[in-house]
């Protein structure tokens, strides 16, 4: 579940035998994958609604609060929050590719202020949907999402000040611990996807009130932080064993991200557009 740059890991094996690298290529192509999919649906669904001012359309997807008649003002601050995420879900998608940052310096940085800039939206955004709409099913749901907006807000500053001294190895480790955290509705629904297919269920409230929902409203941006984590202590410093361990580790989460985003399309976006 972490995402890869593999190319500031210092110390990586002889070419042919870097497993770590591989395997962290393999995750981000299985993330960029199912993120794709998610700014297609949200092109597809929430864009055509959203600009033409037929916001009453959301509700024909199930949501916790879409569409509220006579909420002008939620249902616009609502708009433009989705409308933000297919930019902010390509743009980090773009930002995390080594080829552009090297070949494309200008590119990178201003798709970056961009980013940190929609993130810093998004996040501020998703605390007053959460505690000014209201829009939470309980009160641990609520809290996953403030946390989650708490470490965006953090990850960003601390992106921002480290590029801004040029330090950009440290840099980079803040923008992927960025990009993890600022996923995590995405890896949400994508968690709930691969859980339902391996367990047919198990642990799922009607309310989102059940012990798996209650896990993966802080899991959905801790589980990937940890990984993330992971990578990046292995890709500095880790011995052999402990980079190829990692390596299983994001491979596994590979797979499993494909299953989760096939299923999603599947049953939660493709059906609605």
């Amino acid at each position: 579940m972490a995402t890869i740059d593999a190319s500031f890991a210092p110390g990586r094996p002889a070419r042919g035998t870097d497993w770590l690298g591989r395997a962290a290529t393999f995750c981000y192509l299985a993330i960029a994958a199912g993120q794709l999919l998610f700014t297609a649906f949200i092109l597809l669904f929430y864009y055509p609604s959203a600009l033409s001012g037929d916001f009453a359309a959301w509700n024909t997807k199930p949501l916790i609060k879409g569409f509220v008649p006579g909420d002008a003002a939620g249902n616009l601050f609502f708009a433009v929050h989705v409308l933000m995420a297919a930019l902010i879900t390509f743009g980090g998608l773009v930002q995390l590719i080594p080829a552009i940052r090297t070949r494309r310096p200008a590119l990178h940085r201003w798709n970056g202020r961009l980013y940190m800039l929609s993130a810093l939206a998004l996040a501020l955004g998703g605390l007053w949907l959460t505690w000014g709409r209201g829009t939470w099913l309980n009160l641990p749901g609520a809290f996953g999402i403030t946390l989650d907006a708490l470490l965006i807000l953090g990850f960003g500053w601390l992106a921002w000040r480290s590029a801004r001294a040029q330090r950009f190895a440290a840099h980079r480790r803040w923008a992927i611990r960025l990009f993890v955290v600022a996923s995590a509705v995405w890896f949400m629904r994508v968690g709930y996807m691969a859980w339902g297919i391996a367990t047919g269920g198990a642990g799922i409230g009607k309310a989102m009130d059940g012990p798996f929902d209650l896990f993966l409203a802080f899991a959905n941006s801790l589980l990937p932080l940890a990984v993330a984590e992971l990578y990046l202590r292995a890709g500095a410093r880790g011995t052999p064993a402990a980079r190829k361990g990692v390596a299983a580790l994001l491979a596994l989460a590979g797979l499993v991200i494909l299953a989760g985003s096939a299923g999603a399309w599947m049953m939660m976006w493709s059906p609605y557009i």
